[in-house]
C-alpha cells in the first residue's frame, strides 16, 4: 500500500462514487487489476443483494400500516443524518468567502435554475480555476462550459433522457416505463459525469429520478434512502431500489451495474497516471471550485426531501434531535436509524 496511501485522497479528481474508487484502489494495489476488480465487486454484492431483499418486502408489504409506521420514525432521521453529512463535509470544504458564494452561486443554479447538477459541476470546476488557478482560462472553460450546454439544449440532451413517465409510476399503473437500455444509459452518465463522491451523485439522482424523469415520487425516493441506510453496503446501492421500482429485477441489476461500470472502466484504466493528474495545478483549483459547489446542491436535495420526511411537528422533532444527537454526542447513524423506527411505530399506534 505505500505507493499508493496518498492515492486514496485523490479518487474525487475522478467522476464516480468515491467510496468503491478507494476498494478498487486497495485492490489494485494489491493484486493488479484483477485484484481491483474483484475487491469493488466484493464491495457492492453483499449491500446489493441486501437491498434487493428489503426492496422485494417494500414493493410487497410497503403500503401496510405497520410499515409506513416505521417509515414516519425513519424518514426524519435519514434526513437528519444526510443534514448532518453535509454540515461535516462543509466544515472541510468551505474554508473561505469565496468557497461560501461558490456553494450559495451553486445551491441558487440548482434551485432556480434549468441548469442541472452536471453542468453546474463544471462550471463550478472553471470558476475554480479562475479564482485558484489561470483566470483566463477558468473564463475561457466557463464560457466554452455554456456554449455546449446551449448547444445541447437544441439537439438530443445529454445530462438527462426524456421523461417518457408523464406521472410517478408508483401513482400511475399504465404510465410508460423506460426501456431497460433508457435506464442503463441515465445510470451510466450518472456515474460518468458526476464529481465529487457519493452525496453528489444521490443529489443527481433526486433531482432526475424524482424532479425531472418521475420516475419515484419524493415519498417513495425517501423510503429507498432509509433502505439503503438499513444495508452495510454503499449509499448509491440506493440504484437497485430505483431500477427495481421502474423496471423490476432486470431494472435493478442494470441500474447498479451501469452507476458503477464507469467507475471500474475509468479507475483501472487511469491508476497508473493517477499520480501524475493529481498533481495538475488546473486540476487542484477546479477541485477548489467543485468542493464547494457539492455542499451547495447536496444542501438543496436536503431540503428537497423535507417536506416528504417531516410532514408533522413530531418529525421534525425527531430530525432535530438527530441532527443534535450526532453532532453533540457524535452518536453512529445505526442507533439512531433504530430508534426512529421504534418511535415511529410507537408515535402512528397511539395518534391512530
Amino acid at each position: 500500500m505505500g505507493n499508493h496511501a496518498g492515492l486514496t485522497n485523490r479518487v474525487n479528481t475522478l467522476p464516480g462514487p468515491s467510496g468503491i474508487q478507494i476498494g478498487i484502489l486497495v485492490g489494485y494495489s494489491r493484486a493488479g487489476w484483477w485484484g481491483g476488480l474483484l475487491a469493488g465487486l466484493c464491495f457492492l454484492v453483499p449491500g446489493f443483494c441486501l437491498l434487493l431483499a428489503l426492496t422485494l418486502v417494500y414493493h410487497h408489504y410497503g403500503a401496510l400500516p405497520r410499515i409506513r409506521h416505521v417509515f414516519y420514525g425513519l424518514n426524519p432521521v435519514v434526513v437528519g443524518i444526510f443534514a448532518m453529512s453535509v454540515y461535516r463535509l462543509g466544515q472541510a470544504a468551505v474554508r473561505a468567502w469565496t468557497h461560501v458564494l461558490l456553494a450559495v452561486a451553486s445551491a441558487l443554479a440548482i434551485g432556480l435554475t434549468p441548469l442541472g447538477i452536471v453542468p453546474t459541476l463544471l462550471l463550478a470546476g472553471a470558476a475554480g480555476v479562475a479564482l485558484y488557478g489561470a483566470r483566463t482560462r477558468g473564463i475561457a472553460a466557463a464560457l466554452g462550459i455554456l456554449v455546449l450546454y446551449g448547444a445541447t439544449q437544441w439537439g438530443s440532451a445529454w445530462w438527462t433522457i426524456p421523461a417518457v413517465t408523464g406521472t410517478p409510476l408508483g401513482h400511475a399503473g399504465n404510465a410508460l416505463r423506460p426501456s431497460l437500455w433508457e435506464m442503463g444509459l441515465f445510470f451510466l452518465k450518472v456515474g460518468a459525469l458526476t464529481f465529487g463522491g457519493g452525496l453528489t451523485i444521490l443529489a443527481f439522482i433526486q433531482e432526475q429520478v424524482v424532479q425531472h424523469l418521475h420516475w419515484l415520487t419524493p415519498q417513495q425516493f425517501l423510503d429507498g434512502l432509509a433502505l439503503g441506510q438499513l444495508t452495510p453496503g454503499p449509499t448509491l446501492i440506493l440504484a437497485a431500489f430505483v431500477g427495481y421500482a421502474v423496471g423490476t429485477f432486470w431494472g435493478a441489476v442494470v441500474a447498479v451495474a451501469a452507476v458503477y461500470l464507469p467507475s471500474f472502466l475509468l479507475l483501472l484504466a487511469v491508476l497508473p497516471m493517477l499520480e501524475r493528474i493529481k498533481r495538475l495545478a488546473w486540476m487542484q483549483a477546479a477541485l477548489q471550485g467543485i468542493s464547494p459547489a457539492v455542499i451547495g446542491m447536496t444542501a438543496v436535495a436536503v431540503l428537497r426531501m423535507l417536506p416528504a420526511a417531516v410532514p408533522d411537528l413530531l418529525t421534525g422533532v425527531v430530525a432535530v434531535g438527530t441532527v443534535g444527537a450526532m453532532g453533540l454526542w457524535h452518536l453512529s447513524p445505526l442507533p439512531l436509524i433504530t430508534g426512529g423506527a421504534a418511535i415511529g411505530v410507537v408515535l402512528r399506534a397511539r395518534l391512530l
